[in-house]
């Protein structure tokens, strides 16, 4: 496991040195804003399922980041609960030595990437406004360079999302005492304690 005998900033080193930083994070205090940032983290997402869902189909813009705002951080902060819960379940028989407080550190830090990249909110709701979750882009006809920016603007999303789910999968390895591999495994097979069951009620249901 990577260790580092020097501060790290986790704002910046979660970047590229995630494993150092939650170690470096667990080992001082493992309750360090964990809170805070899957209350941030979970407002985000709600943000991102809003706009992947077309709510602005149905609500103006304030509405969205108004339910975003409410919605948002009580789901990100049950999810983190009920995640780590999972996740340090699943991990014990895989062999995993986090506890509940490293593995929630783990998952709450390893949103640090999603944050930052919620900084570009700001200028994407300033220049795109109500597109950003509505279904019709007729607005943008005509306007090749708007069209350009929010193509640019969404691979800049996806690139950042996919390189948070590498930090997280580092941040639970070093936690549970896995490579990212096994924290890969660990977090495929917490998912499916939860999916069979619910897919076999609802086979169940529909078959009556």
């Amino acid at each position: 496991m990577e260790t580092s005998q020097v501060t790290l900033n986790p704002w910046f080193s979660m970047w590229t040195r995630p494993r150092a930083t939650i170690q470096q994070i667990v080992t001082s205090d493992p309750f360090h804003l964990v809170l805070l940032l899957s209350a941030v983290s979970g407002f985000l997402h709600a943000l991102d399922r809003a706009s992947m869902r077309d709510m602005g189909d149905k609500y103006d813009i304030t509405t969205i980041i108004a339910i975003a705002a409410i919605s948002g951080p009580i789901g990100g902060i049950i999810g983190l609960y009920l995640g780590g819960a999972l996740l340090r379940w699943v991990g014990n028989w895989m062999g995993g030595t986090g506890s509940s407080e490293t593995i929630r550190a783990a998952i709450a830090w390893s949103s640090v990437p999603v944050i930052w990249a919620g900084l570009l909110w700001i200028p994407a709701i300033a220049m795109f406004g109500d597109v950003l979750f509505t279904s019709d882009t007729s607005s943008l006809d005509g306007n090749l360079g708007l069209a350009v920016a929010l193509i640019v603007y969404g691979l800049i999303e996806i690139v950042i999302g996919v390189w948070a789910i590498v930090v997280f999968l580092k941040c639970l390895g070093q936690v549970q005492g896995f490579s990212a591999w096994m924290a890969l495994a660990n977090s495929i097979v917490a998912m499916l304690v939860v999916a069979v069951p619910i897919v076999m009620v609802v086979l169940l249901f529909t078959s009556m």
